[in-house]
């Protein structure tokens, strides 16, 4: 059973949210769920898959896109791989975007078409874990689920003063979180949290004068505030060697290639190349070519490596290449390429000629 400080910090902080919730194109407002407007459980899955590790700021787009091309789970089930990888283009960490296809495959096929309510029962669709089963659950669905997320670790931390650095806080994170997590009203809860985390309990200079959870956050009290949540110092990420092929026939056609499924950027488009290692690994141009170095670096950032790319850059006649197929002019898209592919695309298009 809760205590009552729990319910007094639930019903301040949902008091706080009735006024200040964030209009999100996602998001059913606190006003509309009192008049029983439920939210769309597809768009609530959609926009958590894609705010994974992405701000809202960059999915906002992404999601009205998304939801333009694909109303309905069953739309985007229905949708080409091709298609969905296109669109993601430019939002990163692709394995969400085909994770997104068998999910959407399997609501559809499986469930007709209608999301699993539950937390257990969420959890058992691809790509849906403890986080996502956790926020569709309560806030499509209204269940108690305790949701927890980047934003919350950093209020608990707070707000209890938790000095353990993270990741080895997450249980006690968790744990206080769940202590917390009402029943009336968990949806509306969940997101509350959530937003008084990325709009007053923000990571540098929280604006602790009109956080509703002021007077009883220990942090506050003791001054830590602004050095918690701690973590613990990550390691030098290593750098990444490899090369890339861009190969432009003189009726504008591109060479491109379909990635493995499996791995990184799986299933998008790219520049055929070598494979990325620590040097740069034994490999073969796509083609026979008069391949040019602009003297030019792509330089690209991912969750667990750098990547340094070169370049290597020829106008070609009409050949049969080893590896990728030619796009041509009219279906190619500089915007279908991941963002690391764009960046050679657009070092390697200003080093070639007119199109002829």
């Amino acid at each position: 059973m809760r205590d009552d400080s729990a319910i007094d910090l639930g019903t301040e902080l949902l008091d706080w949210y009735d006024r200040h919730a964030r209009i999100m194109p996602w998001r059913v407002s606190p006003a509309d769920r009192a008049r029983g407007v439920r939210p769309d459980p597809y768009a609530v899955w959609l926009s958590e898959v894609m705010l994974q590790q992405t701000t809202v700021a960059a999915v906002r787009e992404y999601f009205l896109k998304f939801t333009r091309i694909w109303p309905k789970v069953t739309d985007l089930a229905a949708a080409e791989d091709a298609d969905v990888m296109a669109a993601w283009a430019g939002l990163g960490y692709y394995a969400r975007a085909r994770n997104l296809l068998k999910c959407a495959r399997v609501v559809a096929y499986e469930h007709a078409g209608r999301f699993p309510d539950t937390y257990d029962a969420l959890l058992k669709l691809p790509g849906i874990g403890p986080y996502t089963a956790a926020a569709v659950s309560a806030i499509a669905f209204d269940r108690p689920s305790v949701v927890v997320d980047g934003n919350v670790e950093r209020v608990m931390a707070r707000l209890h003063a938790v000095e353990t650095p993270l990741p080895d806080a997450k249980p006690e994170l968790t744990a206080l979180a769940a202590d917390l997590t009402p029943g009336t009203r968990p949806g509306d809860y969940a997101q509350a949290v959530m937003d008084l985390g990325a709009t007053i309990c923000t990571p540098r200079s929280p604006a602790c004068g009109i956080c509703p959870w002021s007077g009883p956050c220990r942090a506050r009290a003791l001054g830590l505030q602004p050095e918690l949540p701690r973590k613990r110092p990550k390691a030098a990420k290593p750098v990444r060697q490899g090369v890339a092929y861009l190969a432009r026939r003189r009726d504008g056609a591109w060479l491109l290639e379909t990635r493995p499924e499996k791995g990184l950027l799986g299933g998008m488009l790219g520049w055929p190349g070598s494979d990325w290692a620590e040097a740069v690994p034994d490999h073969a141009p796509p083609l026979a070519a008069d391949w040019a170095d602009p003297g030019a670096e792509v330089r690209h950032t991912f969750t667990h490596f750098h990547l340094s790319l070169s370049l290597r850059v020829a106008q070609v006649g009409d050949v049969t290449p080893d590896r990728g197929r030619f796009v041509t002019r009219e279906s190619f898209r500089p915007a279908d390429l991941p963002t690391v592919m764009r960046k050679a695309y657009d070092l390697a298009a200003a080093t070639l000629p007119p199109i002829e």
